[in-house]
């Protein structure tokens, strides 16, 4: 194993103030509350309480941020969770979670309830009586949640003389609700949380009850430059949704100001304007900005650590697209979009360090090979031998690194080793006699009851957190499970190790 020192970019600095942005995001959202008479249905973008992608672009954010400031506002809110018909019916899956939309409104569920949090009901969008979404609404209501049912409008969005009428938005259930904040928010977009919010405003004013709408989204940051790293890495992390970053045209006009919204937002925001002046009279905001609440950009205090933390963010990005297209999931224009934005932010996958690394000691063994940063800048590689696979040795080699051990120590003996590997390949048929980073794990937490080396390594296990990973071939869902859990950032390179469809 060889290694490096230096050659990364060393231990992370923090670029954003994250104490800052609790205390400014629930001021400014009391403001707001204030500003439309004690009632605002506030629909809330992104994920709420583990915003990885803005932990990762803003170093210093906290994964659940969205939901401590929240917490600050929990005795003036209430959650209302969207989840489309459509959704629940193709059991749509999660990306970054690996689970359904269904199964993760019970999750969101659960976590509100247990911070505390008032969750005051479901709403079941897009409803066309499906059977699957009938099934949804049982479960939820035994547990004793609140189900509302909101109905497919033809012409949606752009029909407003229907949608804002009794056949269009009056058609749909009033959702009750008892508090004067709103939070609407779903498992991820499309769910249809704008249009919830927009039918709920209807209702009120039928029931001649003033309310407003706000929109939360943390991305893209409004007042930084367009094409801001920060805002580039989001429009890479929405490559498959074809989001496009622009200028607020309608706030420019209003305003004279350059500021920064995304296409959808501007598209839809003439249709806005019309839906508030049917169901107001009038529309509260000139431009897209206005409806924005987002405080981020004015917590941003290392504006170099944003930049750098937001390309690295690109690269794993170009990867992940890659390694789709690679494995028949992804398609060609998310790559070529991701390559122009990396041409924008002038950069490329050798301005990730372990990227290079790891190709050399592929090429030096003529085998799969990995490496890893540490978090002081030093990178320590892997490569594949009759006992591990690359990922593994890798692994292995970072924690002797970490607990300062000499890399010609066994932490596991060949003879632990041993035994696993038979049960692989003769007992449970596996051709791959190479343990897999989840065996390797084991072998080394049975190793650490009597190995005192294992047991210092296996002590700095949480040290990985955060370290950046590329792997020379693409990895086993196993292994590619197993790093996510050890909170290791990796990329591969999108081939597949030969005569085999994954490492």
């Amino acid at each position: 194993m060889s290694m490096g020192k230096g050659k990364g970019k060393g231990q992370m600095k923090i670029g954003f103030d994250n104490e800052k942005y609790l205390k400014m995001q629930s001021e400014h959202i009391r403001e707001r509350i204030s500003q439309f008479g004690n009632k605002l249905y506030l629909e809330f973008g992104g994920k709420l309480f583990d915003d990885y992608h803005a932990s990762r672009v803003l170093p210093g954010f906290e994964p659940d941020s969205k939901l401590r400031m929240l917490m600050q506002l929990s005795d003036q809110a209430e959650i209302v969770i969207v989840i489309s018909a459509a959704d629940i019916d193709k059991n749509k899956i999660r990306g970054d979670l690996g689970i359904t939309y269904n199964t993760d409104v019970f999750r969101l569920i659960q976590e509100f309830t247990d911070k505390g949090l008032y969750v005051g009901s479901v709403c079941i969008t897009r409803y066309a009586g499906q059977e699957s979404a009938d099934l949804f609404k049982n479960r939820l209501e035994k547990m004793g949640i609140p189900v509302f049912m909101h109905y497919t409008i033809p012409g949606y969005p752009s029909s407003t003389s229907l949608i804002v009428s009794d056949e269009g938005y009056g058609k749909n259930q009033y959702i009750e609700t008892s508090r004067p904040l709103v939070v609407v928010t779903a498992p991820g977009p499309g769910s249809g949380k704008m249009a919830t919010c927009l039918s709920q405003l209807y209702h009120e004013y039928k029931r001649g009850i003033s309310a407003g709408y706000a929109k939360f989204e943390t991305f893209p940051i409004w007042n930084i430059p367009l094409k801001h790293p920060v805002n580039l890495a989001y429009e890479a992390a929405t490559a498959d949704l074809n989001d496009v970053n622009m200028i607020d045209p309608f706030h420019l006009e209003a305003y004279g100001e350059t500021t920064v919204n995304y296409n959808r937002d501007v598209e839809i925001f003439p249709v806005l304007q019309a839906m508030f002046e049917k169901i107001i009279g009038k529309c509260p905001y000139k431009s897209p900005t206005d409806m924005g609440v987002n405080m981020a950009g004015n917590c941003i205090v290392d504006d170099e650590a944003c930049r750098e933390a937001s390309c690295q963010e690109i690269i794993r990005r170009y990867y992940k697209s890659m390694n789709a297209l690679a494995s028949g999931s992804g398609k060609e224009e998310e790559v070529l979009k991701i390559e122009l934005l990396m041409q924008q932010a002038h950069i490329s996958p050798e301005d990730r360090p372990v990227v290079t690394c790891s190709l050399n000691r592929a090429r030096e063994t003529g085998a799969p090979a990995a490496a890893l940063e540490l978090p002081d800048g030093t990178l320590v590689d892997g490569k594949t031998s009759e006992l591990l696979g690359a990922s593994s040795a890798l692994l292995l080699n970072a924690l002797k690194e970490l607990a300062g051990i000499d890399h010609s120590v066994h932490v596991i003996s060949p003879e632990a080793i041993r035994p696993i590997q038979e049960l692989k390949t003769r007992y449970l048929g596996s051709k791959n006699p190479r343990l897999h980073t989840d065996e390797t794990l084991i072998a080394l937490s049975v190793s650490a009851a009597s190995n005192p080396y294992a047991r210092q390594a296996l002590e700095q296990l949480r040290n990985l957190k955060g370290c950046q990973a590329h792997i020379s071939v693409m990895l086993s869902p196993v292994d590619i499970e197993e790093l996510r859990r050890l909170g290791i950032e990796l990329t591969c390179e999108p081939k597949f190790e030969k005569e085999r469809n994954y490492h």
